[in-house]
């Protein structure tokens, strides 16, 4: 009798995961990745966080982002408001500003692309028979014509507003369609609706691949800024160990990101080592050809820093422009503690 409840000792010990050795320890199951819902675009510019999921540098630091896709900006910050979205992936909009201003807490925490000269993001794109024809070939041309974007107050409408400024023109001198969604816009402009539209990669390459379409400049040419970047909900960023180890793995991402296809030499692109990889990471994320992809990659910081006196002049045009009651105090919508934790952390 004692030799059976010996052996149903030892089998239960076994059964537990207890060590039956002098000195052994048991070992306790690895945790599980912390899953977080973010909303992304499919562009070209969400490359760097395409890179993190592809390539496991989120789940290295023990997140594992479920990535929600949206036909917008503005939505996202509608969605992270609300809670549904633990993180944003997109661009700067009055909508935010204004979400913000209504009481409800969002922060900006990081980099996710800028409009720069020589880093093809946003085009302007015009009807290719407008073009041929030589009725539409500099942005004085623009005046009086259709211009597509996505949305009153999106990324694009401040940045063709911009745009027209430094050329003697306003937002008055040309007629604004809202679409809603960036395939809206490229079918507008295919079907003639319109007779220009400003679209980020890789709708530029395609609207030109498939004839209806020619890329009159690459808007960052023309007015640099801060275009994107990364959002935390009021209620994620308050779980500093799970949202700073979301910016480790974006961190870590962004440099392997930067590294592959934005070094420059002499203006003209050096391919790192892993750049064949990048392009087909973001094809297959985007669903874009690998041959429109490799048009360009939009630039931003390799450590994922932001241009914060850049928010500053954007919430001045938006407020002057009537979209905005007035400015955020930087304080009240910019942390860049999170991002400056992990470039820390990864540089121990």
């Amino acid at each position: 009798m004692r030799r059976l409840v010996r052996l149903f000792g030892v089998l239960a010990a076994i059964a537990s995961g207890i060590a039956l050795s002098p000195g052994a320890e048991a070992q306790a199951p690895a945790p599980l990745p912390a899953s977080l819902k973010v909303g992304v675009l499919k562009l070209t510019s969400s490359a760097p966080i395409f890179v993190g999921v592809e390539k496991g540098y989120f789940k290295e630091f023990g997140v594992e982002p479920e990535l929600v896709y949206f036909q917008a900006a503005a939505p996202i910050a509608t969605a992270l408001a609300a809670g549904q979205l633990d993180v944003g992936a997109t661009g700067l909009t009055a909508a935010l500003y204004n979400i913000v201003l209504g009481g409800e807490k969002l922060w900006i925490v990081a980099d996710k692309g800028r409009e720069w000269p020589g880093y093809p993001l946003v085009a302007i794109v015009v009807q290719k028979e407008l073009w041929d024809s030589g009725g539409l070939r500099s942005i004085k041309d623009l005046k009086g014509k259709r211009i597509g974007v996505t949305q009153i107050g999106s990324t694009f409408h401040y940045h063709i507003g911009n745009i027209l400024e430094k050329d003697g023109l306003t937002l008055a001198d040309v007629k604004i369609v809202p679409l809603q969604a960036m395939p809206a816009t490229m079918e507008a402009l295919k079907g003639k609706q319109v007779d220009a539209i400003l679209v980020p990669q890789p709708f530029p390459g395609a609207a030109e691949a498939q004839g209806f379409g020619k890329i009159m400049a690459w808007a960052g040419d023309l007015y640099p800024w801060q275009i994107a970047t990364i959002f935390y909900s009021g209620k994620f960023a308050t779980d500093r160990a799970r949202a700073v180890a979301f910016m480790k793995g974006y961190v870590k991402a962004s440099r392997h990101y930067h590294d592959a296809a934005l070094i420059q030499k002499d203006g003209r692109l050096v391919p790192g080592a892993g750049y064949e990889e990048v392009v087909q990471i973001t094809a297959k994320y985007t669903g874009a050809r690998p041959e429109v992809i490799r048009l360009g990659f939009p630039f931003q910081d390799r450590n994922g820093r932001l241009l914060v006196t850049d928010i500053e002049r954007q919430m001045a045009w938006w407020t002057a422009g009537g979209f905005m009651k007035k400015t955020l105090p930087l304080r009240s919508i910019v942390d860049t503690s999170f991002v400056e934790e992990a470039v820390k952390a990864l540089d121990r």
